[in-house]
């Protein structure tokens, strides 16, 4: 094996699951650097020419959760074009893997202004994942009135961590909704279409019973380039302004490819 590049260290992969054809997670126990719920690190791998081949994402885990921060979990995607992510799916239990030890990213907590009750999080596919970290910490079942989380996926079988999320729902007696959306296939119950139109139908408040008022809610969006530009675009025109750090507002987004 060529010399490790800075920035990597090597970890072993302890577990996987395999959610669809195409969609599965890793388990990954690594002495990564501490971390904070919604950030991601690289996950990379050598090819046959033996070049490293490395890829950011997130983590689903929170770093406070009983295992330690060096039990870590990626939810990830197979793309059989792609250069790493077929080499991650091949991987086995006790099979080795490299991780960035520093992680990175501010879709975190932290972010959020203090006047902010109600939390909008917004994702397609894979990248629900730092939602589920963002959930798995105290700080937020304590610090919000209501929280909406919106998974958007294309069939009903690419809805992931059910057994997860009806555990946080639990935890979280009342606060918590949870709106799965769908977008090739009808499931009774289940919303068809894409967030944006949705959110400015209305009928995503109408599913989440939640009122939206510009002095308490604040929408992460995490996934797909199209769904985080229309998305944002969508609460533009609903009167909502883009979060930066010098001036408060009530979105901020992370693309996921």
């Amino acid at each position: 094996m060529h010399e490790l590049p800075d920035g990597l260290i090597k970890g072993t992969v302890t577990d996987r699951i395999d959610w669809t054809d195409t969609v599965f997670s890793l388990r990954v126990n690594a002495p990564i650097n501490d971390y904070v719920a919604g950030q991601f690190t690289k996950l990379a791998l050598q090819n046959e020419a033996g070049e490293w081949i490395r890829r950011a994402y997130s983590l689903v885990n929170s770093p406070n959760h009983k295992n330690g921060r060096q039990e870590m979990e990626f939810l990830l995607i197979t793309d059989p074009d792609g250069e790493l992510s077929p080499r991650l799916n091949a991987l086995n239990r006790d099979d080795p893997i490299y991780v960035g030890r520093m992680a990175s990213g501010f879709m975190t907590l932290n972010e959020i202004p203090d006047s902010m009750t109600d939390l909008w999080l917004l994702s397609t596919g894979t990248a629900i994942g730092p939602f589920l970290a963002i959930l798995d910490e105290l700080q937020t079942q304590s610090r919000f009135t209501n929280i909406v989380l919106v998974h958007a996926v294309r069939r009903a079988d690419e809805l992931v961590y059910q057994s997860k999320i009806q555990a946080l729902k639990e935890r979280y007696q009342g606060k918590l909704r949870y709106v799965p959306v769908l977008s090739r296939e009808s499931c009774a119950g289940v919303l068809k279409g894409r967030i944006p139109q949705l959110l400015q139908s209305g009928e995503l408040l109408r599913k989440a019973q939640i009122k939206l008022t510009a002095e308490n809610s604040f929408f992460y969006l995490c996934g797909n380039p199209s769904m985080v530009r229309d998305t944002s675009e969508a609460l533009v025109n609903m009167g909502y302004r883009k979060h930066l750090r010098r001036k408060s507002g009530h979105f901020s987004s992370e693309n996921y490819w």
